[in-house]
C-alpha cells in the first residue's frame, strides 16, 4: 500500500479573522477617543478655589473664561503671568490656563466684576455631544463582546473544534479534502483487490449516477470497510474519492462526542449538510465503533452522548433520497460490536472486508515503499514476503522505514538485504538488552530455545524454523522463530498438536538436562493453553466435549457484560472442558519430552553451540546436525 502522507491534510474551514480584527480596530477606537475626549495632553490646567479665582479676576490677571454647569475653565493674560503672578507656584511653573468650579449659592457681583475687567464668556449647555455619548454608551458593550467572542474561541479549540463564531463547537470538525489534494486512486493501492472490485461501482456511481438511476438501481447508502488495523481502510477511502473526483470529508468517531449531550448530534447534521450541498461527494467516518456500538451495553448501562449522537446518524443515513450522491464510508476493527440498527439493511447494508495481505500483496506492497527508498540490487521481495506472514500494510511499510533507518545508522549508501533482516528481528522480537546473563542463566536458556528447535525440526508437521537465538531481546532471555511456508487458512488438528509440542519443547528440555524447570516457559505455557482452550471450545476438536462450541475463553468486547449473561453450559461441562484442555497439554508435552530424550546427544550438541555462536541459522543447524533439508518439514 502507498504511504497515506501524500498530502498534507488540510484543517477544517473556519471562519474569516476579519471579525477578530474589526473587533482590535474598534476597542483601539474607542481607546483613542476617550483619550480625545477627556485627557488634555496639550495643556496644563491650574486647579484652584473660586475665591482665588475671583481675587485673580479683581486683578486683571484672567483673559477668559468658559462656564460649563458649575464648571469654569480660563485662561490668564500674558502679561498678568509674567509680572504680576510672578510670585505664585503656577506662574514659576509656566502655566497658562486654570479651572474652578462654582458655588451652590448664586454671586451677583461676579458678572459685574467680569464685565469691569474685561473678561471674555462663553457659555456651553452642560450636555455630552453625541460623539462622546456615542463611545461612552457602546465601548463597554463592544468590550464585553469580545470578551465573549474569545472565550468562546478558547473553548471551541480546548474542545478540539476550528470554528471561531459563536457555539462554533458544535459545528462538525470533518476535515474536507479536494480533488487537488487528494492524488490516491487505486492505482496506488497494493493488494486489496477483491475490496477494490467490490468498491469499482460505487465510484462509477458517483462518476456518472444516471447511468445506475436510469434502470432504478439504488447503490448502499453506507459502506462498512472492516479488518484489522494497518490493513488500510483509511487509504481505500481516500482512494475512492481521488477515482471518483469528488470531495472528501473525513472525521474520526470519537470528535463528535463531547463533554456536552447534544453537540454530537449536532455535529453529525453539520456534516451531513455541508456533504450533501457538495453532491456527488465523500463521507468517511474512522473507528465507528467509537459511537456505533450496541446501545445500553455493560454494567453502567449506555451513554447518552453517544446514543444520541448515533441515533443522529442513523436518522440522516435514513434521510437520503434515493437520487442523492452522498455515499457514506465507516471504518472499524471491530464490526461485531456495532449496533444492529446500524448495518441493517438501507444504513451500512454492504461490509467490505481487508484481510490481511497474502504473499503476494506483500511483495507488492514491499516494493511501492521500496521505490521511495534507495534499494540495493541484491534486495529480494520474494523472500520478504515469505518471511512477513501476518504482517499489515502498515507493518510493511515500517519494515522497510526501520531497514532505511538502520542503513543510515551504519552510514550506508542504499538498504541492502541484512538490514532487512535485522529490521525484522527488531519488529518482532524486540530490541536488543544490554545487559548479560550470568553462565548457569545462559545455560539453561541455551537448552531451552535448543529444545524449541530441535523439536520443530523433528516434528514434520510444523513451521519451518529461521533461526534460533539466545540474546535478550525485549522481554524475552531467547527466542526460536519458524516461519510458515506459505499462508494458511486452516488449521489442522494434527498442525496445532505439533505447534503445542514445539511451544513445551523448550519446559521439556529444561527438565531432561537439568531436572529442574524455570520461569522462562511461562509465555509458552500461556500460548498453549489458550490454543488448548480454542480446540476444545470453539473448533470441536475435543471428541469428550463433543462438536459443542462454548464461549468459555471468548472475551466479550462490553465490559461487565458476561456478568449479566447466562452460562450455556453446566458445571460438569466445566470440569470437562478444564480435563480435555489439561489432557491435550500434557499429551503434548509427553510428545515433546519423549524426542529430546530419543535425541538428547543432538539437544547437547545444539545447546553447546548455542553457548558459543548465540544465534545459529536454519543451514547452521542442519549442518552441525547433520540434518536433511527434508526432514525440516
Amino acid at each position: 500500500m502507498t504511504d497515506q502522507n501524500t498530502s498534507t491534510p488540510p484543517e477544517p474551514a473556519g471562519e474569516s479573522p476579519l471579525l477578530e480584527r474589526l473587533l482590535m480596530f474598534f476597542i483601539f477606537w474607542g481607546i483613542l477617543s476617550f483619550g480625545y475626549m477627556f485627557l488634555k495632553i496639550d495643556k496644563t490646567i491650574e486647579e484652584i478655589p473660586y475665591s482665588v479665582f475671583k481675587t485673580r479676576v479683581e486683578k486683571g490677571q484672567v483673559a477668559e473664561i468658559e462656564v460649563k454647569g458649575q464648571e469654569v475653565k480660563g485662561e490668564y493674560r500674558g502679561d498678568a503671568i509674567g509680572s504680576e503672578m510672578r510670585s505664585d507656584a503656577a506662574a514659576r511653573q509656566g502655566v497658562a490656563y486654570f479651572k474652578t468650579v462654582l458655588p451652590s449659592f448664586a454671586d451677583p457681583d461676579l458678572v459685574k466684576l467680569l464685565e469691569q475687567q474685561g473678561v471674555v464668556v462663553s457659555a456651553t449647555p452642560d450636555k455630552m455631544n453625541w460623539f462622546a455619548t456615542l463611545v461612552i454608551t457602546l465601548l463597554p458593550w463592544a468590550l464585553i463582546v469580545g470578551y465573549f467572542v474569545y472565550m468562546n474561541k478558547r473553548i471551541g479549540e480546548q474542545l478540539g473544534g476550528g470554528a471561531t463564531g459563536p457555539f462554533g463547537f458544535a459545528r462538525s470538525k470533518a476535515k474536507r479534502f479536494t480533488l487537488k489534494e487528494v492524488h490516491i486512486t487505486f492505482n496506488d493501492v497494493a493488494g486489496l483487490e477483491n475490496a477494490k472490485n467490490e468498491l469499482i461501482e460505487v465510484v462509477d456511481y458517483l462518476k456518472n449516477p444516471q447511468k445506475f438511476q436510469r434502470i432504478g438501481a439504488e447503490l448502499p447508502r453506507g459502506i462498512l470497510l472492516a479488518g484489522p488495523p494497518g490493513t488500510g481502510k483509511t487509504l481505500m477511502a481516500k482512494a475512492m474519492a481521488g477515482e471518483a473526483g469528488v470531495p472528501f470529508f473525513s472525521i474520526s468517531g470519537s470528535e463528535f462526542i463531547e463533554m456536552f449531550v447534544g453537540v454530537g448530534a449536532s455535529r453529525v447534521r453539520d456534516l451531513f449538510d455541508t456533504a450533501k450541498k457538495a453532491a456527488p461527494s465523500l463521507i468517511f467516518i474512522d473507528e465507528l465503533d467509537s459511537i456505533g456500538r450496541v446501545r445500553g451495553t455493560g454494567v453502567g448501562g449506555g451513554h447518552d452522548e453517544r446514543e444520541q449522537t448515533l441515533n443522529q446518524i442513523l436518522s440522516e443515513i435514513d434521510g437520503f433520497s434515493p437520487h442523492e450522491s452522498v455515499i457514506v464510508i465507516a471504518a472499524t476493527n471491530r464490526p461485531d460490536v456495532l449496533d444492529p440498527a446500524l448495518i441493517r439493511p438501507g444504513r451500512f447494508d454492504r461490509q467490505v472486508i481487508l484481510d490481511l495481505p497474502r504473499r503476494n500483496a506483500r511483495k507488492e506492497i514491499l516494493k511501492v515503499h521500496a521505490k521511495k527508498r534507495i534499494m540495493a540490487q541484491d534486495i529480494d521481495f520474494n523472500v520478504l514476503a515469505g518471511e512477513t506472514v501476518g504482517f499489515s500494510g502498515a507493518d510493511l511499510k515500517n519494515l522497510v522505514n526501520e531497514a532505511a533507518l538502520l542503513a543510515v545508522k551504519k552510514a550506508k549508501e542504499q538498504v541492502e538485504m541484512d538490514d532487512f533482516t535485522e529490521s525484522r528481528d527488531k519488529i518482532l522480537l524486540g530490541v536488543k538488552r544490554e545487559e548479560r546473563l550470568s553462565d548457569a542463566e545462559k545455560k539453561m536458556v541455551a537448552c531451552h530455545e535448543a529444545g524449541h528447535a530441535l523439536t520443530a525440526l523433528l516434528l514434520p508437521g510444523t513451521d519451518p524454523l529461521r533461526k534460533v537465538t539466545i540474546i535478550p531481546r525485549g522481554r524475552s532471555l531467547g527466542a526460536t522463530e519458524q516461519v510458515p511456508g506459505e499462508d494458511r487458512h486452516n488449521l489442522g488438528k494434527k498442525y496445532l498438536l505439533d505447534r503445542i509440542a514445539v511451544m513445551l519443547g523448550g519446559r521439556a528440555a529444561e527438565e531432561e538436562v537439568f531436572g529442574d524447570i524455570t520461569s522462562g516457559a511461562g509465555d509458552d505455557l500461556k500460548q498453549a493453553t489458550q490454543m488448548a482452550r480454542h480446540m476444545v471450545c470453539q473448533w470441536g476438536m475435543s471428541k469428550k466435549v463433543g462438536l459443542v462450541v462454548f464461549k468459555k475463553g471468548e472475551p466479550h468486547p462490553f465490559l461487565g457484560r458476561e456478568l449479566t449473561e447466562d452460562r450455556d453450559y453446566s458445571e460438569a461441562t466445566a470440569t470437562l472442558i478444564d480435563e480435555e484442555v489439561r489432557s491435550i497439554l500434557e499429551e503434548c508435552h509427553l510428545k515433546a519430552q519423549t524426542l529430546l530424550r530419543e535425541n538428547r546427544e543432538k539437544l547437547d550438541e545444539l545447546a553447546g553451540e548455542l553457548l558459543i555462536q548465540e544465534t545459529l541459522s536454519l543451514a547452521e543447524i542442519e549442518k552441525l546436525l547433520h540434518l536433511e533439508k527434508a526432514a525440516t518439514g
